[in-house]
């Protein structure tokens, strides 16, 4: 997905955890932490709380799709309310 909107990006080394391996690399967007899940049903708060627990100081953000379905962002709410204030002024 974010190769389709021009962002250079790849997978990461997803068997490692920790800010230095998230599930994909964009160098656009550093200040990010990307945990993907491409399957049909899971715990949104589990995988929350493992990018939030790998992110390090980076914002996490999981990137979920069930099959056809488009993609979504989830991420916590605080973290969101800081980048709508900033988008906002």
């Amino acid at each position: 997905m974010l190769r389709e909107h021009g962002h250079d990006a790849r997978r990461g080394c997803q068997f490692q955890g920790g800010p230095d391996s998230p599930d994909v690399v964009c160098a656009a967007l550093p200040k990010f932490h990307f945990e993907v899940k491409r399957v049909e049903a899971g715990n949104l708060y589990n995988w929350v709380a493992q990018a939030t627990t790998d992110a390090g100081a980076k914002v996490p953000v999981v990137a979920h799709r069930r099959n056809g379905e488009e993609w979504v962002a989830i991420l916590p709410m605080t973290d969101f309310l800081k980048l709508a204030r900033a988008t906002n002024g």
